[in-house]
């Protein structure tokens, strides 16, 4: 059975976007959600506080296994997102979901069958599929 949930996000997007329904402007509108998400980040960071990113080489042994190498792999941040910044974050991922959905819709795609099968690829090849 499908996901309801996933489904139902779908047809809302597919009913909702009635002016940005071109592949064009569905793909810049993707591109602008995911730069409105770094910028949330970015301002979390440099405006807000609440989170500091601390980068540097990521120090990994030479004598350890593909399993044992995320113990050594670290995020580069500091604190947590504050309950505004943690808000933005969130509203701007919607947003994100909604144009991706929207061109899924554009290619007759099903956002939980696109899920599903990377799941199903994530669970067979494991920490081998992005080395």
């Amino acid at each position: 059975m499908k996901d309801l949930l996933c489904d139902q996000f779908q047809a809302t997007v597919d009913e909702c976007l009635i002016r940005h329904k071109s592949v064009l402007d569905v793909m810049s509108k993707l591109q602008e959600a995911d730069a409105r998400i770094s910028r949330a980040i970015a301002k979390a960071v440099t405006s807000c506080g609440c989170v500091r990113v601390t980068a540097r080489r990521q120090e990994v042994p030479g004598d350890i296994s593909l399993q044992q190498l995320r113990q050594y792999m670290g995020t580069h941040l500091e604190g947590a997102l504050c309950e505004s910044c943690k808000e933005l974050v969130e509203a701007e991922v919607g947003n994100l979901l909604f144009y991706l959905a929207a061109l899924c819709n554009v290619f007759d795609l099903n956002v939980y069958d696109a899920l599903l099968k990377e799941q199903k690829k994530l669970s067979a090849l494991g920490v081998f599929n992005f080395s």
